[in-house]
């Protein structure tokens, strides 16, 4: 797999000729849509989910969108691509394996509704939770999208999801809402606290999985 990052939460999967993108929220670039076989979302917010971009990409070719049921409510007519995820749940989105973990968004206050949130492991190598801290207990994660900075959690909290999944690599997500000093402190603390190969990567950068 050829995975590439986008920026916040948008990852484009790249396997064996079919292209899956996850998360292509308002924060991202729309060209990560391109060629697009097949969609992956976590969950509803805008920054992971963007209507406009995914309904005209869908008009120009159609895939198959998968994440949880509520998100019929908010994709209008691109609903009808929808194909509801439940967490547990294995299937396979434009040739990559993938498994359904966690089920809900974590709090970000109490007076803020709590909506259904998947996170994703594909081909058991590459896992990216959304906006959840749900650690995979029943496999070796070798490459995590770490989110790092959220209304929803702290730098601890995200510090102690990294050290419990344990991966062998690490990648910054949901990063779209800091600036250049916010990054700095971050990259050198995950980096510093922990016993993983953690970098951020520069939107548009390319890895192998």
């Amino acid at each position: 797999m050829h995975v590439t990052k986008y920026a916040h939460s948008c990852l484009r999967v790249e396997h064996d000729g079919g292209v899956l993108v996850i998360d292509p929220g308002v924060f991202s670039e729309p060209a990560a849509l391109d060629g697009a076989d097949a969609v992956l979302i976590t969950h509803e917010h805008p920054d992971h989910v963007h209507v406009e971009a995914v309904t005209r990409q869908l008009d120009r070719r159609p895939f198959t969108i998968h994440g949880p049921a509520s998100l019929a409510g908010m994709l209008g007519d691109a609903a009808e691509a929808l194909e509801a995820v439940q967490p547990g749940q294995s299937f396979t989105a434009a040739g990559v394996p993938v498994r359904a973990y966690g089920g809900r968004h974590a709090v970000i206050h109490p007076d803020i509704p709590v909506v259904d949130n998947l996170a994703y492991l594909l081909d058991d190598v590459v896992y990216h939770p959304g906006d959840s801290l749900v650690v995979p207990e029943d496999v070796r994660v070798d490459t995590l999208f770490l989110p790092i900075h959220a209304p929803w959690t702290k730098f601890s909290e995200s510090l102690d999801f990294l050290r419990a999944v344990a991966p062998r690599r690490a990648y910054a997500l949901h990063d779209g809402l800091l600036n250049d000093n916010g990054l700095a402190v971050l990259n050198n603390n995950f980096a510093r606290l922990s016993e993983v190969d953690y970098r951020r990567l520069e939107p548009g950068t390319r890895i192998d999985a």
